[in-house]
């Protein structure tokens, strides 16, 4: 199939005037051509594809097609028969109710996420994403030039898929667990914004879920500098919210948006899974580049 030909096999309708597309009428498992859907989401950072109700071997093909999928997380076991995909049950602990950009706690965070909708409540349970591209875009001139040339902290929350406060679910054995793997996982620092490796345009790189502070800066500084850019990237206009229906697949890009899980449907079953894409280095606009770092008086706040 030429790449034309699988574009006509789609409709393609805008979300918003920024950012994100849905996609209709067409068969994710054979209507793309090769490197069209990576294309796609580079372009639009968010892809909704209705209808589809892929399987966990479909799923793990989709991701890639787009790139090699890591194992499900860094911390929480994968599927028992396909390692690279990540369950999310509501039932069982699995909700982020935060703002986030998935395991920017690691040095090559993914580039990019395949979710599967199974389960979802007749109401609620919508995912929120914010487009941190024109987020950036949008700053004053003044403070794209300071934000250029910061650099944060960013480091596993413990417990961080399980919300605050802290999902019932959860024995505490299994808290227990996981803060001690958490512990084992070094801080990172990544440039404050960050350079996309294919289109070359900026975007913010700090997120409320792993960003702990930014270097250089007193405490004073860091958090009202961090509460400042989070309040305008979660401004409405910078943000889609999807409200799921059954067989819906979204992809995104994670090196240019953050995503927050809608906590508001009480005890009604919702179950997802996750597929991560393998990122690259992390480079920002003055060529910082991602490290671990171990100097407590750098990583410690």
């Amino acid at each position: 199939m030429t790449p034309s030909a699988a574009l006509d096999t789609w409709k393609i309708r805008p979300l918003t005037g920024a950012f994100g597309a849905e996609l209709s009428a067409g068969n994710a498992r054979s209507d793309f051509a090769p490197g069209q859907l990576l294309d796609l989401l580079e372009k639009h950072l968010v892809l909704v594809l209705r209808d589809q109700h892929l399987s966990h071997a479909d799923q793990v093909a989709l991701a890639r097609s787009i790139g090699e999928p890591t194992p499900a997380h860094p911390v929480v076991p994968g599927h028992p028969d396909h390692p690279e995909i990540l369950e999310l049950d509501g039932a069982k602990g699995g909700k982020n109710a935060r703002w986030h950009t998935d395991v920017t706690f690691v040095a090559t965070p993914p580039a990019g996420s395949v979710l599967v909708a199974d389960v979802v409540p007749e109401w609620g349970g919508d995912t929120l994403w914010a487009d941190m591209r024109t987020a950036y875009e949008r700053l004053s001139p003044s403070l794209q030039q300071l934000v250029d040339g910061l650099e944060a902290v960013h480091r596993i929350s413990p417990l961080a898929y399980w919300g605050e406060p802290f999902d019932s679910a959860m024995s505490r054995d299994d808290a227990q667990k996981l803060f001690d793997d958490a512990a084992k996982v070094p801080p990172v620092v990544h440039p404050v914004v960050r350079v996309h490796p294919s289109t070359g345009k900026k975007a913010l790189f700090v997120n409320p879920g792993f960003t702990t502070h930014i270097v250089g800066y007193s405490r004073i500084e860091s958090d009202n500098l961090l509460k400042l850019l989070y309040e305008h990237a979660t401004q409405p206009e910078f943000v889609v919210r999807h409200h799921w229906q059954p067989g819906d697949v979204l992809l995104w890009d994670n090196r240019a948006t953050m995503h927050y899980a809608s906590d508001d449907y009480g005890t009604a079953e919702r179950r997802m899974r996750r597929v991560t894409i393998r990122g690259g280095n992390t480079a920002g606009p003055s060529g910082q580049q991602s490290r671990v770092v171990a100097d407590p008086l750098i990583t410690v706040r």
